[in-house]
């Protein structure tokens, strides 16, 4: 899938874009039906709400389940970045995030790229998200929100909140996002989410500011994260497990566009279990591992 002159504009001007639909409810159901399965286990890559049994983001599906495997090297997600970097990609982070009826936490106001290069020394921003909804998404099960320009704003001071949720982040103080809310129109524009229907498709920067709700809706949220980085601008530490960060900068080779509905061999790695090296970490740069020994 080739970006237009415009859509590459607008992603420039907007730090997003947004294809409604972009997959058929057969492609999106290949992989609604593999859920279920992937969040009864017990393992650490489940990341639980706190105080609740609901998941709140599986980690590395790619690795041990087929559709998602699928997913990972298919062309309408990866071909539109890989075009807007120039070059080859790897997958950085690979996640399920389920906002669940009910129990469905927040996500504070972050940038995806803070806690890329605060955790994983990722050298520059040349990484970004491609989201894909399994769930129809509406203005009361918690859509993302977005600060339409903040990605130009490039890296904000953010800190390290270690306790709203059960998963970390490096989160934008309140101030900064009423400044920038303001620059991008205030009430008229300042805050934009995205609405559709399952299948629908979500590309946005890694600087782009964004956040969203908790879900007190009977409906789920349920999407999936691509985190896609060029291959030159791999992270230079594994402080994180492997499950979240990955350590392996191989390229992506796309399948064809029906691969979500057509057989395809993908190798499933993690399908026998979570290797014990996915939990090894590090806080070691690699520049200085390499002194070191």
């Amino acid at each position: 899938m080739k970006l237009t002159a415009e859509q590459l504009a607008q992603f420039e001007h907007d730090g997003y874009l947004f294809f409604p639909g972009l997959f058929t409810p057969a492609e999106t159901k290949t992989l609604t039906d593999a859920v279920p399965a992937l969040y009864a286990r017990r393992e650490a890559y489940n990341v639980r709400e706190k105080g609740s049994d609901a998941v709140r983001t599986n980690f590395a599906a790619h690795l041990y389940s087929e559709p998602f495997a699928k997913l990972a090297r298919h062309p309408r997600m990866v071909q539109p970045v890989m075009d807007l970097f120039g070059e080859a990609l790897y997958m950085h982070q690979f996640k399920i995030n389920g906002k669940m009826a009910f129990e469905g936490d927040v996500w504070q106001w972050h940038q995806d790229y803070g806690t890329w290069k605060n955790d994983d020394l990722m050298p520059t921003e040349r990484a970004m998200n491609v989201a894909i909804f399994l769930d129809d998404v509406n203005a009361f099960n918690g859509p993302l929100m977005f600060i339409p320009g903040s990605h130009r704003k490039g890296v904000v001071d953010a800190r390290h909140d270690l306790t709203t949720t059960s998963y970390p982040l490096w989160t934008v103080d309140h101030a900064l996002i009423t400044q920038l809310v303001e620059r991008a129109g205030g009430k008229n524009g300042g805050i934009v989410s995205p609405t559709g229907p399952a299948g629908s498709m979500i590309l946005f920067h890694s600087c782009l500011v964004h956040a969203s709700t908790s879900n007190l809706s009977p409906w789920n949220r349920v999407s999936v994260y691509l985190s896609l980085c060029a291959v030159s601008n791999h992270v230079r530490r594994f402080k994180r497990p492997e499950y979240i960060a990955h350590r392996d900068f191989t390229p992506i080779a796309c399948l064809p566009d029906d691969c979500l509905l057509t057989h395809h061999p993908v190798d499933l790695p993690w399908q026998n279990g979570l290797p014990a090296s996915a939990l090894v970490t590090t806080d070691v740069p690699f520049d200085q591992a390499r002194q070191a020994a």
